[in-house]
């Protein structure tokens, strides 16, 4: 960082590089200064209790799986997706098609709705880590941490399943970033 004029304030961002996934604290924080005469150093150490989590790299060449059914269930069911049936509204999330935006309802006022509708589901989108033909466990993470973030962008709700978790398929930024974080501290 360069000069900070006097009696201002600024802001910075700074880097923590981490070599693997997982959870990780700051640690303390050192701060130093030459300023004014460059030749006396005032260093002052703040302590720091804060922690981040680093998601694995998304990674890997095979494909998003096809709809996988979910052990012990009809594939006859209904399920919420792309069907005919209105099956109601829920709140819009940003980067949702438009085409589905209940426009009458914004018409008289009311915050944005997607409308929902119901078809046969054939199955549902449950990534597993069991499922990933990979010998690294790294690797698979890696791969898992594309596909999440592959079903996202195409907008196919999905869920994900470790050993120590099952997460029911779904959709949105609140969605991909819990999917990841489970990712990022599995062991």
């Amino acid at each position: 960082m360069d000069e900070i004029p006097a009696d201002k304030a600024t802001r910075t961002i700074l880097r923590f590089p981490a070599v693997t996934r997982g959870e990780h604290e700051i640690g303390r924080v050192h701060l130093t200064s030459v300023y004014p005469l460059g030749f006396l150093r005032v260093l002052k150490q703040l302590p720091s209790a804060q922690r981040y989590v680093v998601y694995p790299k998304p990674a890997g060449d095979q494909r998003l799986p096809a709809e996988t059914a979910r052990s012990g269930q009809s594939s006859s069911r209904r399920e919420l997706g792309e069907g005919d049936d209105f099956a109601g509204v829920r709140a819009y999330v940003r980067g949702e098609s438009q085409r589905h935006i209940d426009w009458k309802a914004v018409a008289r006022g009311q915050a944005l709705m997607t409308k929902q509708f119901t078809a046969e589901a054939d199955g549902l989108l449950y990534l597993d880590l069991a499922a990933v033909r990979l010998d690294d466990l790294e690797a698979r993470l890696s791969q898992l941490a594309l596909w999440v973030i592959e079903a996202e962008r195409a907008r196919r709700p999905y869920g994900l399943r470790l050993p120590t978790v099952e997460i029911r398929p779904s959709l949105g930024e609140p969605h991909l970033h819990r999917c990841l974080r489970e990712l990022a501290l599995f062991k």
